[in-house]
């Protein structure tokens, strides 16, 4: 049996890949729930519920973000305090970004239920696709505090050197997510409130049972235990952790930008296709966000302890391993691109060659893609939360509005396929602009 790997050893490329590969698949398949939803969706329930589903996610999706905010933020202070010998701080860390994701959760669920009919209607959604809006919005809203504290969870598994149980977790919560929209939609043909109903159900199995895990005497790392509110932490946890809040908010409200912008260029035809590029992207950039997640306690960890030494040598693999897997990302979407559009949309002829088109066009921000997404996660984990907000802003958000703004009016529909590619571009130039101006002062080159 092999040994457990632990944030204080020293890491060639095949340990890292060993390390992270738990973070990999973990990412991979919780993007695999809206995937799974937009299948069932598209060919159990109709065209218009499937476009519903797309309009109104990019908003669910910043409920969640707070989560990836406090996970993310909150585990690099962990791992930090780790790296300093402080145990029984660590773990009061730790359980107080617990805690405070619960609470925000809740306030999350009730705001979302609230606001999820005006907010579709302010967006543009009416009749049919408003309806089916206002029903999947609602009750997936319901399960919010979970929702966040699974992605909370999600790097909390890594910090406490316990990957594969995380991994666990997510294979559980996913795989129940797909039986049960075979269950619901394709059995019981409950339709778009099917959808919704296992997406909330996976998502309390993967929140609720890492909270019992973490609540009882364990074998990792860390524990729930009595805390307080120390305001020094969240401030620090909240700053740190922007760039992944900023990140997923700035996506959601591209996304919403783009679903108004495909409606102006091709209609609800547009917003199917684009909603199939987003479940597919979602996969292909899991690998790369799973990686940086995956690595990002192990950056914190030998920051925290000086080992300036193997900062550097950790950075120099990732970069190398981050090359690769954006040429092989690239290579596989456009070979896949064909039989991934027929998967979802292969029943309408007009709708598979619109979203084909899309595919092979949007497959090269793959290879860009990696280095943006590692380069802020890589600053987080420095805990230099405002380099990495910079980047994660700029990248997610005034890159890519300005690029599904500009790039249209010249090349119409397929400008908007292009803006992703013009964005990631520019986001690798900012990358390589922090990674040396901030060299010395991390010394990790």
């Amino acid at each position: 049996m092999k040994q457990e790997i632990k944030l204080s050893d020293h890491f060639d490329i095949k340990r890292m890949l060993r390390f992270t590969m738990p973070s990999i698949i973990m990412m991979i398949f919780t993007s695999i729930y809206g995937v799974v939803d937009g299948f069932f969706v598209s060919n159990f329930v109709g065209k218009t519920e499937f476009a519903a589903v797309n309009f109104i996610m990019p908003v669910l999706m910043i409920l969640g973000a707070f989560g990836f905010m406090l996970g993310a933020g909150g585990s690099a202070i962990v791992a930090f305090t780790l790296g300093q010998g402080k145990k029984e701080e660590a773990e009061k860390q730790f359980s107080l970004f617990v805690y405070a994701g619960l609470i925000l959760g809740t306030v999350m669920a009730v705001a979302g239920i609230l606001l999820i009919k005006p907010v579709a209607i302010l967006l543009g959604a009416e009749g049919e696709m408003l309806k089916h809006c206002i029903t999947y919005g609602a009750i997936t809203a319901v399960a919010s505090p979970a929702y966040m504290l699974q992605f909370e969870f999600q790097t909390f598994f890594i910090t406490a050197e316990k990957p594969k149980l995380g991994l666990v977790m997510t294979l559980v919560s996913g795989f129940a997510n797909m039986i049960l929209d075979a269950l619901f939609m394709a059995v019981f043909g409950w339709g778009i409130v099917g959808a919704a109903a296992a997406t909330a159900l996976s998502q309390f199995i993967g929140g609720v049972v890492p909270l019992v895990y973490f609540s009882r005497p364990n074998t990792s790392l860390l524990r729930l235990v009595k805390t307080k509110y120390v305001g020094k932490w969240m401030l620090k946890a909240c700053t740190n952790g922007s760039s992944e809040l900023m990140s997923n908010i700035s996506f959601s409200l591209v996304g919403i930008l783009y679903n108004f912008q495909l409606m102006k260029y091709a209609g609800e035809d547009g917003v199917a296709a684009y909603g199939v590029l987003m479940y597919v992207n979602m996969i292909f950039i899991a690998v790369f966000i799973g990686f940086a997640t995956g690595m990002a306690p192990v950056f914190g960890y030998h920051y925290g302890a000086e080992n300036h030494d193997e900062l550097k040598s950790l950075l120099k693999k990732s970069l190398k391993v981050i090359g690769v897997c954006s040429v092989a990302m690239l290579i596989f979407g456009e070979v896949c691109a064909y039989p991934l559009s027929y998967i979802f949309v292969g029943y309408d002829k007009a709708l598979m060659d619109m979203t084909l088109r899309g595919f092979m066009i949007y497959s090269f921000s793959f290879l860009f893609a990696g280095l943006a997404i590692f380069g802020s996660a890589f600053f987080t984990a420095l805990s230099d939360g405002l380099t990495s907000a910079i980047m994660a802003f700029l990248r997610t958000l005034v890159f890519q509005v300005l690029a599904v703004l500009i790039l249209p009016l010249f090349f119409e529909l397929d400008g908007i396929w292009f803006s992703i590619i013009a964005a990631e571009v520019a986001a690798v130039a900012i990358t390589v602009f922090f990674l040396v101006v901030k060299r010395k002062k991390y010394k990790y080159w």
